[in-house]
């Protein structure tokens, strides 16, 4: 196996958080010489949702962190290549009707992108603090998902390229939680109390209708129940939506689930509670695929449908070479369009692809 030198210079990417904070010092505690990074990435027309920036305070945390270690910081400028490469991106799929995973593209794109290629060209090892294990071996980077079920960020990582892998460093991913928060506790750092941030990438920390409204505006349409074709309510554009949501469609009753689009009538369909479970999806296409080593993966595996801790169990089959088949032994009602399915064969990450299509619903 190989395994990152002892002493070797190596660029981290820190955001002011307690994770990436955690990561850095655990690399000096491993006698690497690491210098940080904040990557800006907000762009200033979105700084009208917010009121205070936020991002003052992430640099200020971030500064007072390398401070205390003795480690230079720079501040890194990406926010055309955050346009070019995610927001645009997230932007196009909205106005298609899809569900887009910005993070995942966040990640491939920026952090481990555009990063890599200018600041972080001349660093040997790109570290960060996900929660995922990297084990680089002869024939390859193996990507496995983190000891903590709960923080595992692998579903994150998993449109990265091989390529991008074999130069990265993730020190947490063999720590749960509560011991990262016990070494901040330690090393007395100066974010050692902040709360964990609930956006991954820089979408996470707008207000997302917000966003949305400013991107594509406001469409007047009507909120129909599958199963009557009864108007019950408005809605102010389809692009605000996704299959299986539940909260925020205002409606009484409930509860109540997005359960399709018309997107060249502008219609939103819900069906209640009860009638979900026709609605569940069995098995889907994926394409665009990104696959983490040579073979493309097949058979029994499992796959992740959004990030958290539950894997579902499936069964995967090649349909042309670029396009796959997913059939899961529980179906799930949340399966959208433009969703990232990321596979795993165990503990081990195996890549993503893009559901494409609903084939086969659950029969009520």
């Amino acid at each position: 196996m190989i395994r990152p030198r002892q002493g070797e210079e190596i660029a981290l990417l820190l955001s002011g958080g307690v994770d990436s904070s955690v990561a850095l010092r655990l690399l000096q505690e491993q006698g690497h010489r690491p210098t940080a990074f904040y990557l800006k990435i907000w762009l200033q027309e979105e700084l009208a949702f917010l009121g205070d920036c936020p991002w003052e305070e992430d640099l200020a945390y971030a500064r007072a962190v390398c401070e205390q270690a003795g480690v230079e910081l720079q501040v890194i400028p990406l926010q055309e290549e955050y346009w070019e490469r995610v927001v645009s991106y997230v932007v196009q799929e909205l106005r298609a009707g899809h569900t887009p995973s910005p993070d995942l593209l966040c990640n491939s794109r920026i952090k481990f992108g555009a990063f890599m290629e200018s600041a972080g060209s001349g660093f040997s090892r790109v570290a960060s603090g996900h929660y995922a294990r990297l084990d680089h071996e002869s024939q390859g980077s193996v990507l496995r998902r983190g000891v903590d079920p709960v923080k595992d960020q692998s579903y994150f990582l998993a449109r990265m390229r091989p390529e991008q892998l074999a130069r990265c460093l993730f020190p947490l991913g063999a720590l749960p939680k509560v011991r990262v928060r016990e070494l901040a506790a330690r090393w007395n750092l100066p974010n050692r109390e902040r709360r964990d941030s609930q956006g991954i990438c820089f979408l996470g920390k707008i207000p997302y209708d917000e966003f949305v409204r400013h991107h594509l505006g406001t469409r007047e349409g009507r909120i129909i129940v599958e199963e009557d074709g009864s108007v019950i309510g408005r809605h102010e554009g389809y692009w605000y939506y996704t299959i299986g949501q539940r909260k925020g469609i205002g409606l009484h009753g409930g509860p109540w689930y997005v359960v399709d689009k018309d997107i060249g009538e502008n219609v939103i369909y819900v069906a209640h509670a009860e009638r979900l479970a026709a609605r569940r999806c069995r098995r889907f296409r994926a394409g665009s695929p990104n696959w983490l080593q040579a073979e493309a993966p097949e058979g029994r595996l499992q796959c992740r449908l959004r990030h958290g801790p539950r894997l579902w169990d499936c069964h995967v089959t090649p349909e042309d070479g670029e396009r796959w088949q997913v059939a899961l032994d529980v179906s799930d009602p949340g399966v959208a369009a433009g969703q990232f399915t990321v596979f795993y064969d165990g503990e081990r990450c195996l890549g993503s692809a893009v559901v494409e299509k609903i084939l086969e619903r659950e029969e009520s």
